[in-house]
């Protein structure tokens, strides 16, 4: 089901070579025709839809949050940035991953005993952490390393029992969805964008919508899943195994009613549970693809997610196939009589 792969496999914003090549590869074992364009988006045209406009887009986005190194210090350690947004308090001891040639390595921070009563009290920030490889110095270091490697959290993906555990799933799980998708047979064509950089502005779901002007957009997604145990129901967002959610709105995009009518229609007519996503904040490709030229009727659909951007992250295997199975009946029902 391509989760495992694709979780475990690097892809920073900037850096989805690597999960573009994983799908490109899929794409071309089972004929599908497919193409990029100049800021990495990887577009598959699904029973000959190159070069026709106007017609139904899907998109789930490669790219997952990560780091980016900064300097050298003289000690070997390195200093990074944040790519996308990652919460610091996850950061201290996590194993990594740097560059092309995966150059292992842990993040850092001063021991608990030599910190300030007040630097104990707080998460640590960035320029407090650095990432060890183990190296003697800087010269040492920069034999494996350089300034801009991009680095990603090492993480084994694998099932929790009727759920899934991995990194990255903020977006894998939705280029998971695509790949089954695309293997079924349609009355019709559609394009399926794999998009990058959306943790950093949505930069290629603007690109792509831009070129393909589509009639009808909707957006694979993860969302957040916060029922935990200290939190309150109203603001758990979505919870695991409830069914994939739909977004009323966001930060992004208020999801067109003709859209939204569907996915609920087609989620009732197949028997789907579903939810409504119950956070506003944050964005999606959604936003980028509803604005693009005269303006995109456009929706978003999303796999439920406990410990979003994390080094593991959790989702509902059930949830997930639902979700495949909604999006399937949308592009069946949009394809017969359009929206």
């Amino acid at each position: 089901m391509f989760l495992k792969e694709l979780s475990e496999l690097p892809g920073v914003s900037g850096d989805e070579g690597r999960v573009r090549e994983f799908i490109r590869e899929k794409l071309s074992a089972w004929g599908i025709e497919h193409d990029c364009d100049t800021l990495g988006n990887l577009y598959a045209f699904k029973n000959g839809s190159k070069g026709a406009e106007g017609g139904l887009m899907l998109a789930a986005h490669m790219d997952e949050v990560g780091l980016m190194v900064s300097a050298i210090e003289k000690s070997g350690h390195l200093r990074f940035y944040k790519v996308g947004g990652i919460d610091e308090q996850i950061l201290v001891s996590r194993p990594v991953r740097i560059g092309s040639n995966a150059i292992p390595g842990v993040i850092g921070a001063k021991a608990i005993h030599l910190q300030k009563k007040a630097e104990r009290e707080k998460p640590l920030e960035v320029d407090k952490l650095y990432i060890d490889i183990g190296a003697r110095d800087k010269d040492d270091a920069a034999k494996a390393v350089k300034i801009g490697d991009y680095v990603s959290f090492a993480a084994e993906a694998a099932a929790l029992g009727g759920s899934f555990k991995g990194k990255a799933l903020d977006n894998r799980a939705g280029c998971a969805a695509l790949l089954e998708i695309l293997q079924r047979d349609f009355p019709g064509s559609f394009v399926a964008v794999f998009t990058v950089q959306e943790e950093i502005g949505c930069r290629g779901a603007k690109v792509a919508a831009y070129r393909l002007n589509p009639r009808t957009a909707l957006v694979v997604e993860t969302t957040i899943a916060a029922d935990l145990p200290e939190v309150r129901e109203k603001d758990q967002v979505t919870v695991l195994g409830k069914g994939p959610a739909f977004t009323l709105q966001d930060d992004s995009v208020i999801t067109h009613p003709r859209v939204l009518e569907r996915l609920v229609t087609v989620a009732q007519e197949r028997g789907i549970p579903y939810q409504f996503r119950g956070y506003t904040g944050n964005f999606t490709d959604g936003g980028a693809v509803s604005r693009a030229r005269d303006g995109v009727p456009t929706g978003v659909i999303s796999t439920p997610c406990r410990y979003l951007h994390g080094p593991a992250s959790l989702i509902c295997l059930e949830d997930w196939r639902n979700l495949m199975e909604v999006v399937d009946g949308f592009i069946r029902s949009v394809l017969a009589k359009g929206l």
